[in-house]
């Protein structure tokens, strides 16, 4: 007889972790997947979070802080890459993904492509513009040289300076040019030596070092570099690697070298070309002084040879027989010119005895003592009739006065109270005070106590 056997009830959270343990233990332990990056999110953490899709499914993937510190290039939607890691569940939410540890881009190396990014980005920002780019002094006379002090490239640069411009003084600032942490030490030397540079009063910089692969280069391709040498004041040559070596602190530099020694080369002028310049620039100068005193000499002998030398007083003897000449006509026309405006007097004196202005001024005086005596007959005439006018005026003024009348012996009353004149018993009533007016202005003051 068969017993019943009872089903076995899970939990999410059992059935979560069977997945897990079965997709833990049947996968490989490493697997490597190709996709293109989308979704792509760092958080503040700097843990990564994105997917790997392909044409027909998409995988969700993690990456942690520490693993994503070690990928070179900077991840983005869109980019083709190759991630390595192990699947693993997310139990509390039943979520598979892909835990990458390595990542990098598919068909280019991770280097190459970081190198390509951050032109694209600096270029965008416009730090290898040469508007920005310092001017190499011509005759630099102190130079730091920002290197490994054990490499070749310090002595490849002194040599090479030296043997062309022999009175420039060096200053060796040793760096580690390779290796985790030297590009932001090889930054922190050029902020250090501009910071300090009113009293070590560089002219320039050199910054390099000898040749070696894209990794023994990379501290020179680093973002923290090149924002350093560009933020620089004072200018910077950069000499990294062979000739066929470029790198990203070439590209920021005020000017590049293509290798330690050419830096040299390019920072110093070569001794032997100044000098031979020199003595080119004193010969002209020497034949040109000569020339010039030779025209001088000349010009000396025409002037000894001109009359002014040989008679000196003959301009002066000229100038004083121009000045009696000037002195003889300016005697003769200011005698001609009192002569006119003598006769032009005379003549306006005679013009003035024909006219006789005494007759002409009695004949005046008449005429002004009979028009003021007419004005003055007329003015006393209107203001006599003006009176007489006035006088009339005035009258029927005083027969139309009402206090004419009071003199007759009527009287004016008006009431006190309403300052109307009574004509009637409607104008006034009992308690109203009342002002008689008699003649000769006096005022009497009543009451009124009844009305009939």
């Amino acid at each position: 007889m068969q017993t019943k056997t009872t089903p076995t009830i899970y939990t999410v959270s059992q059935v979560n972790a069977l997945v897990k343990e079965v997709l833990e233990t049947s996968l490989p332990a490493r697997v490597m997947v190709k996709g293109e990056i989308t979704g792509w999110k760092q958080h503040g953490s700097g843990h990564c979070y994105f997917s790997l899709k392909d044409e027909g499914s998409v995988l969700p993937c993690a990456m942690w802080k520490p693993n994503f510190a070690r990928v070179r290039f900077r991840p983005e939607n869109g980019l083709a890459v190759i991630a390595t890691g192990f699947v693993s569940v997310y139990v509390p939410q039943g979520r598979y993904s892909l835990v990458v540890e390595e990542m990098a881009p598919e068909g280019v190396g991770a280097l190459q492509l970081a190198f390509e990014q951050l032109v694209r980005k600096l270029r965008a920002e416009g730090l290898f513009d040469d508007a920005h780019k310092i001017p190499i002094p011509t005759y630099p006379q102190r130079i730091g040289i920002l290197t490994s002090e054990s490499g070749a490239a310090v002595h490849d640069i002194a040599d090479s300076v030296h043997n062309r411009w022999p009175c420039t003084r060096l200053a060796l600032y040793p760096v580690p040019v390779q290796g985790e942490g030297a590009a932001r030490q090889i930054a922190a030397a050029i902020a250090d030596v501009n910071r300090r540079n009113a009293r070590l009063k560089l002219d320039l910089l050199i910054v390099g070092r000898g040749g070696g692969s894209l990794e023994d280069l990379w501290a020179f391709n680093e973002e923290v570099l090149a924002r350093a040498i560009f933020a620089s004041k004072i200018p910077i040559i950069s000499a990294v690697g062979h000739e066929v070596d470029t790198t990203i602190a070439d590209l920021v530099a005020d000017r590049r070298a293509s290798t330690p020694t050419k830096a040299g080369v390019v920072a110093v002028p070569d001794m032997r070309d100044v000098l031979s310049d020199l003595d080119h620039q004193g010969s002209r100068l020497m034949r040109s002084v000569r020339s010039r005193v030779e025209l001088g000499g000349e010009y000396l002998q025409t002037i000894l040879a001109s009359s002014a030398f040989r008679n000196p007083l003959l301009a002066v003897r000229m100038r004083e027989q121009h000045v009696d000449e000037l002195a003889s006509d300016l005697s003769a026309s200011v005698q001609s010119l009192l002569a006119q405006r003598r006769a032009m007097l005379q003549d306006c004196h005679e013009h003035i005895a024909r006219i006789e202005p005494h007759r002409l001024l009695g004949a005046m005086t008449v005429r002004l003592n009979e028009l003021t005596s007419r004005a003055r007959a007329a003015i006393t005439a209107v203001v006599n009739a003006r009176k007489m006018d006035l006088a009339a005026r005035e009258g029927r003024l005083a027969a139309l006065d009402p206090r004419s009348v009071l003199a007759r012996g009527y009287t004016i009353t008006t009431n006190k109270t309403t300052g109307k004149v009574v004509r009637t018993l409607d104008d006034i009533r009992v308690g109203d005070a009342m002002l008689t007016e008699l003649a000769g202005k006096t005022v009497i003051e009543s009451k009124v106590y009844n009305m009939p």
